[in-house]
């Protein structure tokens, strides 16, 4: 797949026309990165913003005693990085490779003289930061409002459509990282998983996840129905 195609694929540039594809892929540089090598820390400046051609990218948060919330994990046509391309200021994450990855990085400063050229590009821009504020809103909610095992039906459910399927996915993280993405630790979510296998709400198989009674996981979910203890 050529450059502009692969960024006619990225949902920030879908609708566009070939010759805006054109000028973003003369500013696009290529770079690549290892498992578990840092794009970017905390507070660095903000350069540009990524896309992901290919694998995956865990954006997260350090406290200072040096726990670790991972606020996304993100793959192929995802954007990120894109919040000091408008407000000038430091990357307000960190970002690391999660698997080996191949991404498109677009300097802040070539692209915001396009947008000046051209500002139909900046419209696509502020509905993917819309549909990002709208995403983080919803996780802040899960993290303060709802327990843990309505964060991981949730979570179980965003798979399940993620994937196109109605009821078996993989999950796409290991648990011990889906533990931090839910604000608990790894015994708390095994436990979890446990009960959710014991009353026949999911059956598992590895990474390999099952929904076996998609109504009572979705009343967990919503706040509707706790987890019964056994």
């Amino acid at each position: 797949m050529s450059l502009i195609d692969h960024i006619a694929t990225i949902p920030l540039f879908e609708g566009l026309s070939r010759s805006q594809h054109e000028a973003l892929a003369s500013i696009a540089l290529k770079r690549s990165y290892k498992k578990g090598q840092v794009i970017f820390s905390e507070g660095d400046e903000g350069t540009g913003f990524y896309a992901i051609i290919s694998g995956r990218v865990k954006i997260f948060k350090l406290s200072p005693e040096g726990k670790e919330q991972t606020l996304h994990m993100m793959g192929p046509g995802e954007i990120f990085g894109e919040v000091p391309v408008f407000s000038g200021q430091g990357y307000p994450a960190y970002a690391e490779a999660h698997l080996q990855c191949s991404l498109l990085y677009f300097p802040r400063n070539v692209f915001i003289e396009l947008i000046r050229k051209d500002p139909s590009l900046s419209l696509n821009m502020l509905a993917v930061l819309s549909w990002r504020l709208r995403k983080f809103t919803a996780l802040i909610e899960d993290l303060s409002l709802k327990e843990v095992p309505g964060r991981l039906a949730a979570y179980l459910l965003h798979l399940s459509r993620k994937s196109g399927s109605d009821d078996e996915f993989d999950l796409d993280i290991s648990k011990g990282q889906l533990a931090s993405l839910l604000g608990t630790i790894p015994e708390t979510l095994s436990r979890i998983l446990g009960k959710m296998s014991r009353q026949g709400l999911i059956s598992s198989e590895g990474s390999r996840i099952r929904i076996r009674n998609r109504a009572t996981i979705e009343k967990i979910a919503n706040g509707g129905r706790k987890l019964e203890n056994m």
